[in-house]
């Protein structure tokens, strides 16, 4: 099967947004070499598999690669013509850019590397990035300036680093699936027009949670884990990866529902995962593919950040399953005392 590649799509479009793809993309191959070597040295002898020792703007423990990779997305938006500024996940304020901050058009926001708790255990990682207008053209653009709702974006994207490197890619027309092809490191285009399943009988939570749950996302679960013998009268498989680009690239392939609620263990939290970051840009390919993206009580998309390093709520996938838990959501104090795991806990067997 012959494939066009990633320059041939990005002829088609417009010409300063196709720039910031590009160079993104760029930046996406750098990381997926450096993903593949594992522990094995690379360029310059160093190796970036292992901790820095030390913690980032979120309060996570940085890894080696998650330097690497936002150092890797840096460098090729600093030499991008039309973005005058970037914000990364794992810095606490925007970055101007040093050669266009008057000039470009776009901002670009990125998660460098997702998932990157991970990196040990070989599991796939990945990158989120997205592309939204600079409200003030002419002038170096500062934190006011990125802070849009998502459906300002007019672009966003991922990269899987996985058994295959995939880059999903829109720009507001449909969701298209490049491959990177490991010999000549170009970007294969291998999949066009991807459209999410409406129906699914498969969802993705962080279990250990459960206690913490609001009602309407405990009455989702405990009914789709009773399985055919309760209300759903169907069974359902959960899966859980800890790396939201693996979760939704799971959905985009054969449909589901991926959960982060707020929950009552961080009260003062609004939610767990970034907005601007990583619950916006998803939010945006997840309704390119017919998919539905929402808080519990209102759609992802419209949220308007008060803060670069904000969090929400996540919950999006198939929209049959995100308009069900929509609906719980109206009324959360209907019934939900149906037993989540019946007669034992998900991981410790109960006494009678």
């Amino acid at each position: 099967m012959n494939h066009t590649d990633l320059e041939a799509w990005l002829a088609a479009q417009q010409p300063a947004v196709a720039d910031a793809l590009r160079h993104l993309a760029q930046a996406c191959v750098k990381i997926s070499r450096a993903c593949s070597r594992g522990a094995i040295a690379g360029e310059g002898g160093q190796s970036t598999h292992g901790a820095v020792g030390e913690v980032n703007v979120q309060g996570e423990n940085q890894q080696k690669l998650d330097v690497y990779s936002d150092e890797c997305m840096a460098e090729a938006l600093a030499q991008c013509s039309s973005v005058a500024g970037w914000a990364s996940e794992e810095l606490e304020h925007p970055t101007v850019s040093p050669n266009h901050a008057t000039t470009g058009r776009y901002l670009a926001v990125f998660d460098p590397l997702d998932g990157s708790s991970n990196i040990d255990a070989n599991i796939s990682v990945g990158t989120i990035f997205s592309v939204l207008p600079h409200l003030f053209p002419g002038a170096e653009p500062t934190e006011a300036a990125f802070m849009q709702p998502g459906r300002r974006q007019v672009a966003a994207g991922y990269a899987l680093y996985g058994p295959a490197t995939v880059l999903v890619l829109s720009t507001g027309n449909g969701i298209e699936f490049f491959t990177l092809d490991p010999v000549s490191s170009n970007w294969l285009h291998t999949r066009s027009g991807v459209q999410i399943r409406t129906t699914t009988s498969e969802f993705a939570i962080n279990a250990s949670n459960q206690r913490f749950w609001e009602k309407p996302i405990q009455r989702y679960v405990s009914e789709c884990v009773a399985g055919d013998t309760g209300p759903r009268a169907r069974n359902f498989n959960m899966r859980w990866v800890a790396s939201m680009v693996a979760e939704v690239h799971r959905i985009m392939t054969r449909g589901g529902v991926f959960l982060y609620p707020r929950d009552t263990k961080e009260p003062r939290k609004p939610g767990r995962l970034r907005l601007m970051y990583e619950a916006s840009p998803m939010a945006y390919l997840m309704e390119q593919a017919g998919a539905k993206a929402v808080t519990g009580t209102m759609d992802l998309l419209d949220v308007v950040p008060d803060t670069l390093h904000q969090r929400v709520p996540v919950i999006i996938g198939s929209s049959d399953e995100v308009e069900r838990i929509i609906g719980y959501y109206v009324d959360p104090n209907e019934n939900v005392s149906h037993q989540l795991f019946r007669h034992r806990s998900l991981f410790v067997q109960s006494h009678p």
